[in-house]
């Protein structure tokens, strides 16, 4: 089957999902929320309301992986679903009061949203069953140099319906005979050095086998090269955070309304939270240095979800995860639900931290991964966030040098739509527990994990 035909069939199938997913709010609109209106009688009315909320549902859904079916598990693709779906809803309720110059009644939103449920869950599986059924898994080979264990976590994440791992080569083994790629229809490049993966991508290019390549740190910073023409030759110019003045003018604009309206409409959770943390007898505050921009220092304020004596034999570490003696009951909960975290809006306001941006370390951490890979330091070109490209893809065990690539990768790029992308899928793991998974029992960094990489990915 052609590429093209593949791809087509996929879209029509992610435009009946748009449209199962529409119907629900079309019933609710046109028999209710449109008599509210202006637009109320007009069939011009009704396709502007039914487009509009088409288009945002399908820009949403994309943030939310929500038609990802190729790569995602049923219950990630309805999570999605109905994490767009209801985004979606909340907008255009909060439009229909506008024209309405009224709050409208809330049930016929909410059962729209339960019809958009279930429409989500019958898309969702049918859809998922009928991509695997009709587009066998492709052959697949591995090439590896540094990290290994691709083929594991293709099973672990259950896309060996989607490639099927034939091979599982080492680079040396690849080149001596790249004819071993032919018949292959996808082919992984894990963490291979440029001059050897650029030989098998050109074959694998020539050939027509897509390539999925683990970038290494170099060519991620090639990712942000800016095109130019000097002395009559094409030219890469690399360089550090590249980011305009009038980008950081509306960042930082953007960083104080949003955390200024946020500490407003949530003062009341604040109040009793920070309640609930003292019921223990300890603060209900407390501060860390963390590092941001240029590795300036600041304190970081956050919940107290820890006991007080946490860190009493004074050596820094990460979390455990659940599975952490230190944390508190109350501190469980607030983790759970990223309450600890809401006090770094202070943060923001101040000018320490940015809403998106990559992850503050402390000091000391910081200093351990730096001994090991002097390149982390370059996460530092940009002023740290709240949350990131990092925090949203990857796992607070993610290993350093992965948080290192995902935040260049952030920082190659510096766009305020990818900023609003990041804030949207930022709800997404808000109820995801792998997001918060922790480290090693017994060690004090992700370090570890990095050690491995030669074993393991």
């Amino acid at each position: 089957m052609t590429k093209i035909r593949h791809d087509v069939m996929l879209r029509l199938v992610k435009v009946l999902d748009v449209v199962m997913i529409t119907l629900p709010f079309a019933a609710c609109w046109i028999w209710y929320y449109a008599a509210k209106t202006p637009m109320d009688g007009t069939w011009q009315g009704h396709a502007v309301i039914l487009g509009l909320y088409a288009v945002l549902f399908i820009l949403l859904g994309k943030t939310y992986d929500a038609f990802w079916m190729s790569m995602q598990r049923v219950s990630e693709l309805m999570y999605g679903q109905v994490l767009a779906a209801m985004a979606t809803d909340g907008i255009f309720y909060i439009v229909i009061c506008l024209m309405a110059t009224k709050l409208c009644n809330l049930l016929p939103g909410i059962a729209a949203i339960a019809g958009q449920f279930v429409m989500a869950g019958i898309w969702s599986a049918v859809a998922h069953r009928w991509y695997y059924k009709v587009f066998p898994p492709q052959p697949t080979t591995v090439v590896y140099d540094v990290r290994r264990g691709m083929e594991k976590l293709i099973r672990d994440y259950g896309l060996d319906s989607k490639y099927e791992v034939r091979n599982v080569l080492s680079v040396e083994e690849c080149l001596e005979d790249l004819s071993v790629l032919d018949g292959m229809k996808t082919v992984f490049l894990s963490g291979v050095h440029s001059h050897e993966r650029n030989i098998i991508l050109k074959y694998c290019v020539m050939n027509d086998i897509d390539t999925f390549i683990i970038p290494r740190v170099g060519d991620v910073l090639m990712s942000g090269a800016w095109p130019m023409h000097m002395l009559h030759l094409p030219v890469l110019r690399v360089g550090r955070y590249m980011a305009s003045p009038e980008f950081l003018f509306v960042k930082r604009a953007m960083d104080i309304v949003i955390s200024l309206v946020a500490l407003i409409i949530l003062s009341p959770l604040f109040l009793i939270t920070a309640i609930a943390v003292k019921s223990d007898g300890g603060p209900a505050f407390y501060k860390q240095v963390r590092l941001t921009k240029d590795g300036k220092p600041f304190e970081i304020l956050k919940f107290r979800s820890m006991r007080v004596d946490a860190e009493k034999d004074g050596v820094a570490r990460l979390s455990t995860g659940d599975k952490d003696d230190r944390i508190t009951k109350v501190g469980h909960i607030i983790r759970a639900c990223r309450l600890d975290e809401l006090p770094q809006l202070v943060n923001i306001l101040k000018g320490d931290l940015s809403i998106v941006g990559p992850r503050p370390e402390r000091p000391e951490i910081a200093a351990q991964y730096c001994e090991e890979m002097p390149e982390f330091a370059l996460r530092l070109q940009a002023k740290a966030g709240l949350t990131g490209y990092a925090q949203v893809y990857g796992k607070y065990n993610t290993t350093p040098y992965d948080k290192l690539q995902m935040d260049l990768m952030y920082i190659a790029h510096p766009s305020l739509v990818e900023d609003l992308k990041i804030m949207l899928a930022t709800v997404k793991i808000l109820f995801m527990p792998e997001s918060t998974e922790g480290i090693a029992e017994g060690a004090t960094t992700a370090m570890g994990a990095e050690n491995s990489e030669k074993e393991t990915v």
